[in-house]
């Protein structure tokens, strides 16, 4: 079976400061997306503070075409918060989402991911309209590009399968993120996604961890995750599980890590590269 990976923006932007700074990457789009196509990446994602900084030098016309020049597609565009509180409070909220459902269109963006990476609490009936409202909000101004819901330790109202499911309840067209680092973080093992209907298995990205919570949990977050296979989590597990399912998505390599965003750009995109595509390989005998 032929692998395909995606790029994930935090781990194709280089030296960013995660949630606390200039998240926009240094590295030019053109380069980034020559870099992707040369180590076999067939995509890659993009963050919306990246996006505002890219359409302060070129169109989305300028960027389509860097994509479409390397033989690559946008896959991930991050990311949505906030689309569930009042509506007075989340102007912000409101123009990332204008911006990446624009982004989504030109693009051609496989995904758009959401989810509640502040952390802010809400009840789940208006959880789940709320979501619903974005999905279809969503269909009417980029339908080719879907929403997908990523559940994370953080998240104070979806860290769980079966909360996962009720946000999405009675909303077609959207599913899950499974984040290998975030499902480890979780105690959910490979074999409970078989607790989700292969349609809702949206995405599926690899990245490696360690079990034990770090003393400091955001730099952990953001600053410490690991290559798949230089951790304690069971991604073949999860890859195995996802593939017996019938995934048959790309497969997205995300690894927030300050030591491998430090690297040069051709050895930090092929070694995310080389990382993630041994654990789809089959195991040496």
């Amino acid at each position: 079976m032929s692998v395909e990976l995606a790029n994930a923006y935090w781990t194709s932007a280089g030296p960013v400061e995660v949630h606390f700074g200039r998240e926009w990457s240094l590295f030019d789009f053109a380069e980034r997306c020559a870099q992707t196509a040369q180590v076999g990446f067939v995509g890659l994602g993009l963050w919306h503070a990246d996006i505002e900084h890219q359409l302060e030098q070129r169109s989305f016309e300028d960027m389509r075409r860097d994509l479409d020049d390397n033989g690559l597609r946008c896959f991930e565009l991050e990311f949505l918060w906030d689309w569930f509180v009042d509506d007075g409070d989340r102007a912000a909220a409101d123009r990332t989402r204008k911006l990446l459902f624009e982004a989504a269109a030109a693009l051609d963006a496989h995904h758009i991911k959401a989810g509640n990476i502040p952390g802010k609490p809400c009840e789940m009936p208006r959880l789940n309209e709320a979501y619903a409202e974005l999905v279809a909000d969503a269909a009417q101004h980029c339908p080719g590009s879907k929403v997908l819901y990523e559940f994370m330790p953080f998240d104070v109202n979806v860290n769980s399968i079966e909360k996962a499911l009720a946000v999405m309840h009675g909303t077609d067209n959207t599913g899950v993120v499974i984040d290998t680092w975030h499902m480890g973080k979780l105690g959910i093992k490979p074999e409970d996604l078989r607790k989700f209907p292969l349609e809702r298995l949206g995405w599926v990205e690899l990245s490696d961890g360690q079990y034990e919570d770090a003393d400091d949990k955001l730099d952990e977050v953001i600053n410490r995750r690991k290559l798949p296979g230089e951790g304690e989590f069971d991604i073949r597990g999860y890859v195995e599980v996802a593939r017996d399912m019938g995934y048959a998505e790309p497969w997205g390599v995300e690894v927030l890590s300050e030591d491998l965003r430090a690297l040069p750009i051709d050895e930090m995109y092929r070694r995310s590269y080389e990382s993630a595509a041994a654990q789809l390989e089959p195991v040496a005998a």
